[in-house]
Order: structure tokens, then C-alpha cells, then sequence
């Protein structure tokens, strides 16, 4: 029975029309090349899966207490505090000025530092005064954004404090502090989180001091040894080879603790090393440091609500959201991305104001430091070259999926402007650019797919732009990983195949090519083999070369026997067309979404030669195919000049030639049936036109 329309095997003009060999794909060779490590890489950071939500502990995000801090506190910070890089330095520098600012990320132990520094030079007598008076001064922890005021400051004492959230240049504000402390003999530490207000500080040397954290490593095993003091050294011992173990390192998810979360850390080792955490609890639980990081960064983003006076966090919000979709990626593209991000974001907040950008940055680094992120050497797959980019990646390999999820789900009015963004970068034809964009979207989409349905896949699908339409079928054949999702992209294919719209047609086709929408490579095929008729074949035959490129191979080879023997001519020649492409389109044009390693050796060859090398089993099925396409009146003058050329470009490459030597004889022999006279002539023309 047929599946197709009728009269779709009617030709439409007397004897058979004749088939050439396709040229291009769907974008013709722009945004193709390259995407295969694209989307390798896009994949490896964003299908990361992450714990389920549960309630913290209690001591888990124990913020340090406001007010004077209790002696037993600051006995416990002597004891485990590992001091930073130039903390002699910053005390002596506290010491004569009265005030320092400590400039750096939260969570790096600027805190525990500015208590340590404070509670040193408390306990010194003032210069001048009876040192049994003037020894023990308090240690005071002030809210966030609360400036002392003069009465409110006592002789001796310490006070610990963070520079309010909308102080853009708080240098005037340090004078005024620090002439209070000098003026009352006291001491303050300013904590200063990375920044505008942190560049204008340290570009005019004013108090301040950039912050580095104490290594992780010293941290963890300080707070370890602590913590199981009194305990048998062997738990101990247990704890810090737990903390070494490749299991642990990967749910952690982190290149690197900082010192905030090394404690942290600690603890949950010392309670696994003494029975408390199992094995499986203590995974859990590093599997949440990078959603908590992510959590936290995105906390108060939007605050304070209007611009300007926002715009230096959505920067940085819009920098790690950007950061999480490009991760690994060349820097220039990450940092174009997220500048477009910031115009989304700050558009939204405020429609009336269009932001600038700043074209001079006062500490260049420091924005990729507030992202966790740091530049490295990279490569960008150009198809048959690569070349060297400087490239940024967060510094622990689970960050960009937290941000990415916590933006996208704990966030419902960032959900706007991101599918804005990503659907303009889904019409950028790099694929560096495109495919990246198209799987953060497919993954998206899996999380909400009503959501992500109205707002990214169907503008995508209906666009003009052919990559647009294109990124929706990658979109969608990410989004159909989902075992829940998989059922409703399928039955939104099926409908598009039958519907009057071309550009959800194409689609529809496109997507199949991936081999995950209709839940196996076999059940796509079966798909494609039904639009058939929808196109001249230039389409569908590019997705069925792309399945053949994929994970089953012979799947494809066994569906291109069976389409050729078929009475409905569609089918006959999506099979032709596909096997005429296999030997003049290169591997490296063709990648999916799955795994394919046996063929990377041989990116750069025509498919039909890759497979042969990596897969000897394919050569009969590509033997039968090729005499078919050689002796079919339709298809035999492209198919002798896709011999030739294939033959030619063999000829350069001593691996290719010795690959097709071993191919050719099996084009002379039909199994053990010696080739038909008429088979045999077309071979012996093509050889002979060499």
C-alpha cells in the first residue's frame, strides 16, 4: 500500500527524468562545516544531570552572624583559618591605614580574612593608650550595606563590613570611613565583590587590595584535620582518600573549591569518614556546588530594578548565561554573545533605555573572574582544518548546565529575553555560532516544552533563514533525548510532514536526519522514506546521508537495498540520490548528535570512503548500491562522474587509494555472480576516462 499521494510515481513529462548529483546541503555548505566538534562539545557541558532538589542543611550556607562576633568564633577562625597569599602584608597595611578594601569574588574567604586580619590587630594595644585598657577591642560584623557612623564606632574595636550594592564609585565613601576609624582608633574591612566599584578602587589605589584565596587543597585538609581532631587518624586518612577519589571530583563538578565551599566540603567527608553520609548521600550533596553557585550568582541579579544602576549585573548575569552556552569556546564569540544578552536583559527591564557598551575595560580579566571563568588556548574545526583561538570555559565542567538551568527555570522573566538572544544566534551562520545556540535551546525546550515550543521552536521552524530552520531541527532532535518529551516531538514531525507549510516540511526532514526524534535511526528512516515526495530529494537525501554518518550505519545501508527494489519511484530515487552524495560529500560535513568516533580519523574523506575504512562490513551493501546507481538510466551520468571525481580525489591520498583498491573488484562481481555485460561497460568507461 502506498503511503504517499497519489500520482506521485506519475512522471511529469514522457521517459525518465534524469538525476544529478546533489551539491551542498540544506544551507549550501555555509554553517555546515565545522559543527561536528561544535556540537560535541556543546553536549558534553549542557547534558549533565543533576541532583534533585532537597532542603540544604542547616549549617550548610551558615552565614556569619551580624554584630559583635562571640570570642569562641574568632578561637575557631584562629584555628582553622588558612591564611591568604599577603596576609602579612594587608595586616600591615590595615595597620597604618586604618581601613583596607578586600576586592574579589564572594565565597573566596575575603569574610573569614578581614575577621582574621581585624582580630589581630584588636588584640594589640593602641599606640598612646594603657595597654589593659586598650587590648581586646570587639570584632563587628556589620549588615550588608551598612555604613557606621561616627558616634556608632568604638575606640579599638573592628569592624567588618560590605560596600553597599549601588556604590558605582565608592572611593569617596572609603575616605570618609577611613578618617572615622582613624579618627576613633579603630579598624575596617571593606569586602568588595569584582566589578565596576572594584576596578574604579584598585585602577587609583585607594585602600584597596585585589583578593586571592588560599589554595583549596590547604583549606580542605586544614578544616579535615580539624574536624576529626579528636577522632582515630584512620577516619582521617579515609576522609582525605575520599576526597580524592574520581567519583567525588566528578559530581563536585569543580576545578576547584574555593575556600567557602572547601569547608563545606569538609564537613561532608568528616561525616562520610564517620558513618553519618553514605556513599550515595555524600555524591549528592557535591552534585549541589555547582547548582548552589549558580543559585547564588543569579540571587538579587536583577536588584536594584532600574537602569543604569543595574546594568553592571545584568552584565555579569548576562556574561555567565552566555558563558554557559559557549563554554570552551572562542572568547570573541563568547563575549559578542554576551553583550547581545545584555541589550536583551536590559531592554526588558527598561524599554525606554538602550544600553552602551563600555569599550575599555578598567581590569581586563576581571568580569571572567566574577563568571568563575578563565581563558585558555582552544582550537575552532573550521571542517578540514582548525585553527587556534584564545578561548574561556568555567572553571569546573558542571557550571555551565547549573547556570543554565537555574537562569532558565528559577527565573520565568529571564526566560524572555534568553529565547530572543538564542533565536538570533540561531540565524548566525557559523556553526561554532548556531550549533550551540540550537542545542541550548533543544535542552531548554526539554526542561519546558510548552514553553519552549511557542517561543523557540516554532519561530525557528518557520523562519525564511535556512539555518534558523535548520538550528529548529537540531533544537528538536536535542529536545527528543528526553524519554517525556520524545512522544510529543514526534507527533509535532508527523503533523508538519503532512501539513501545506514547506518551511515545517523541511523541518520536519531536517530533524529526522539526527535519528533521535522518532525514537530509533530505523523509525526515522521510515519517516523519510514517506516524505520522499515532499521534495526533488535534495533534502531527505541529505538526512538520510547524515543517518548513514551516524551511530547505525547499517540500519541505512539495509533501508538503501529496499528502497531501491521498491515500485514507488520516490523511494527508488532517494536511494540513488543518497548513495550518489556518499561518495561526494565529505564525513566532516555530515555529524550528528550522536557519538561516531570510528569516523574521525576520516573527517576528511567523501563518506563512502570513510566507512569503508571504518567499517570493512559495509563494503558489499556499498558495492550493490553504487552498481545500481551505475547502471540505472536515471542515474548513471552522475553517477559516473561521481566515480570519477571519487576516484581523482583518491588518487591524492595514498590511505584513500589503497582503500578504493580494495573496493573497486567488489563494483566487477555480484556476490560470486560475475557483474552483467551492461555493468561491467559502464565500469570499464568511467576507469577508462580517468
Amino acid at each position: 500500500m502506498n503511503d504517499e499521494p497519489d500520482g506521485i510515481d506519475t512522471p511529469a513529462a514522457p521517459g525518465p527524468r534524469r538525476l544529478d548529483i546533489p551539491r551542498g546541503g540544506p544551507l549550501d555548505g555555509v554553517g555546515e562545516a565545522g559543527g561536528a566538534r561544535t556540537a560535541r562539545e556543546a553536549r558534553a557541558h549542557l547534558r549533565l544531570t543533576d541532583c534533585p532538589p532537597r532542603p540544604p542543611d542547616a549549617d550548610e550556607h551558615r552565614p556569619l552572624p551580624e554584630g559583635p562576633v562571640a570570642r569562641e568564633e574568632l578561637a575557631l577562625l584562629r584555628r582553622v583559618h588558612r591564611p591568604a597569599p599577603g596576609h602579612a602584608a594587608m595586616r600591615e597595611r590595615l595597620r597604618h591605614t586604618r581601613l583596607l578594601a578586600l576586592c574579589g569574588e564572594p565565597g573566596t574567604g575575603r569574610a573569614w580574612t578581614g575577621l582574621a586580619l581585624l582580630a589581630e590587630l584588636t588584640d594589640e594595644p593602641t599606640e598612646g593608650d594603657d595597654p589593659a585598657e586598650a587590648a581586646g577591642g570587639e570584632v563587628v560584623r556589620l549588615g550588608p550595606g551598612t555604613v557606621p557612623a561616627g558616634p556608632q564606632i568604638e575606640r579599638g574595636h573592628g569592624y567588618l563590613l560590605e560596600l553597599p550594592a549601588d556604590a558605582t564609585d565608592p572611593g569617596p565613601l572609603l575616605d570618609r570611613l577611613r578618617a572615622r576609624f582613624a579618627e576613633r582608633g579603630a579598624f575596617g574591612v571593606v569586602l568588595v565583590a569584582d566589578g565596576p566599584a572594584a576596578d574604579r578602587l584598585l585602577g587609583a589605589r585607594r585602600h584597596a587590595v585585589p583578593y586571592e584565596p588560599p589554595p583549596a587543597a590547604e583549606v580542605l585538609d586544614h578544616h579535615l584535620a580539624h574536624l576529626l581532631a579528636d577522632k582515630p587518624a584512620e577516619l582521617l586518612d579515609l576522609a582525605r582518600a575520599t576526597a580524592a577519589r574520581p567519583d567525588v571530583a566528578d559530581a563536585l563538578g569543580l576545578d576547584e573549591p574555593r575556600p567557602g565551599e572547601a569547608a563545606r566540603l569538609a564537613r561532608h567527608l568528616a561525616a562520610h569518614a564517620e558513618g553519618r553520609l553514605s556513599d550515595e548521600g555524600l555524591l549528592e550533596r557535591c552534585r549541589a556546588f555547582a547548582p548552589d553557585q549558580a543559585r547564588a550568582w543569579f540571587d538579587g541579579a536583577g536588584r536594584p530594578g532600574t537602569l543604569p544602576a543595574a546594568l553592571p549585573a545584568l552584565r555579569t548575569a548576562a556574561l555567565r548565561i552566555a558563558l554557559a552556552v559557549f563554554n570552551g569556546s572562542a572568547h570573541s564569540l563568547t563575549a559578542e554573545a554576551a553583550e547581545l544578552l545584555t541589550w536583551e536583559l536590559a531592554v526588558t527591564v527598561d524599554p525606554q533605555y538602550a544600553p552602551g557598551r563600555p569599550l575599555f575595560a578598567a581590569r581586563p580579566g576581571a568580569g571572567l573572574a566574577a563568571a568563575r571563568a578563565v581563558c585558555c588556548d582552544g582550537a575552532e574545526d573550521l571542517g578540514e582544518v582548525s585553527v587556534p583561538v584564545r578561548a574561556v570555559r568555567f572553571q569546573g565542567r558542571r557550571l555551565a548546565s547549573a547556570v543554565l538551568y537555574e537562569a532558565w527555570d528559577g527565573h520565568h522573566n529571564v526566560r524572555g529575553p534568553m529565547a530572543r538572544w538564542l533565536r538570533a544566534l540561531c540565524d548566525d551562520p557559523r556553526p561554532q555560532v548556531w550549533v550551540r545556540a540550537a542545542v541550548a535551546a533543544g535542552v531548554l525546550c526539554a526542561r519546558d516544552y510548552l514553553y519552549g515550543f511557542v517561543e523557540l521552536l516554532l519561530p525557528l521552524a518557520r523562519a525564511d533563514s535556512p539555518v534558523q530552520r535548520m538550528a529548529a531541527a537540531t533544537a528538536l532532535a536535542e529536545a527528543a533525548r528526553d524519554d517525556g518529551v520524545r512522544p510529543a516531538v514526534d507527533g509535532l514531525l508527523r503533523g508538519w510532514a503532512l501539513g501545506d507549510d514547506a518551511r515545517e516540511r523541511e523541518t520536519a526532514v531536517l530533524a529526522h536526519g539526527y535519528g533521535l526524534a522518532a525514537g530509533s535511526v530505523r523509525a526515522s528512516l521510515e519517516e523519510l522514506a514517506r516524505l520522499a515526495y515532499a521534495d526533488d530529494g535534495r533534502t531527505t537525501s541529505y538526512s538520510v546521508l547524515r543517518l548513514l554518518a551516524g551511530t547505525d550505519p547499517e540500519a541505512v545501508l539495509a533501508a538503501l537495498a529496499a528502497w531501491l527494489h521498491d515500485t514507488r519511484r520516490p523511494r527508488r530515487d532517494l536511494a540513488l540520490l543518497t548513495v550518489l552524495r556518499a561518495v561526494t560529500t565529505r564525513a566532516s560535513h555530515l555529524w550528528g548528535l550522536g557519538e561516531v568516533p570510528e569516523l574521525e580519523p576520516y573527517a576528511a574523506w567523501p563518506l563512502a570512503t570513510a566507512l569503508l575504512a571504518a567499517r570493512p562490513g559495509s563494503a558489499p551493501r556499498l558495492a550493490e548500491l553504487l552498481r545500481a546507481a551505475l547502471t540505472s538510466a536515471r542515474s548513471a551520468a552522475a553517477a559516473e562522474d561521481a566515480l570519477v571525481g571519487w576516484i581523482r580525489r583518491a588518487a591524492r591520498d595514498d590511505r584513500q587509494l589503497a582503500v578504493l583498491y580494495g573496493f573497486l573488484p567488489r563494483l566487477a562481481h555480484d556476490g560470486d555472480e560475475p557483474l552483467d555485460v551492461r555493468a561491467a561497460t559502464r565500469i570499464r568507461e568511467v576507469l577508462e576516462a580517468l
